[in-house]
């Protein structure tokens, strides 16, 4: 049986987690061996995300009083949490690529600005393109209507060239 400090620790360090982070996936972890959730730690780590396997009341009582408080309805039976801290779609992203790859586990929710979302809602949260993906986007956009005038100049500025050194020849000839 845990000791209360140690309880206390646990609930301080999902505070911490709490109040940084920008989105928090629930998970089953059923099946999942040691390996595998050190794995599924290390690949969310990447994304500056933590995953942490917790107690249910404890969970509740670290998430009290913040926009995750909503997820105390997800919390039953053994489950996880993944914090995302700067990316809100990475954690979503790398739980269902690992859940599909492993076939074990399963996404229950998670809590994004304070809103509760499904496990289907939590999905297309992960197919959505993460932030530098659509930071490309824009900056394409932004750069394409610049690169089709300088082409267009540059076109203009060939066929006059073309059409001077046509005249020139027929002076010439």
């Amino acid at each position: 049986m845990s000791t209360k400090a140690f309880k206390q620790d646990k609930i301080e360090a999902m505070k911490e987690n709490f109040a940084k982070a920008k989105v928090a996936v629930v998970t089953e972890y059923i099946g999942l061996t040691v390996e595998e959730i050190t794995n599924l730690r290390r690949a969310l780590q990447k994304e500056d995300s933590d995953y942490m396997v917790t107690k249910n009341t404890l969970a509740k009582i670290a998430s009290k009083g913040t926009p995750f408080e909503v997820l105390s309805e997800t919390l039953k039976g053994p489950v996880a949490i993944a914090f995302g801290f700067k990316d809100e779609v990475a954690p979503a992203k790398v739980l269902t690529k690992f859940i599909k790859d492993v076939k074990k586990g399963e996404i229950v929710g998670a809590s994004l600005d304070g809103k509760l979302l499904s496990a289907k809602e939590t999905e297309v949260l992960a197919n959505l393109p993460s932030k530098e993906e659509l930071y490309a986007k824009l900056l394409g956009s932004i750069n394409s209507p610049a690169t089709g005038i300088v082409g267009a100049v540059n076109a203009v500025m060939s066929s006059l060239v073309r059409a001077m050194d046509q005249v020139a020849k027929q002076k010439s000839a």
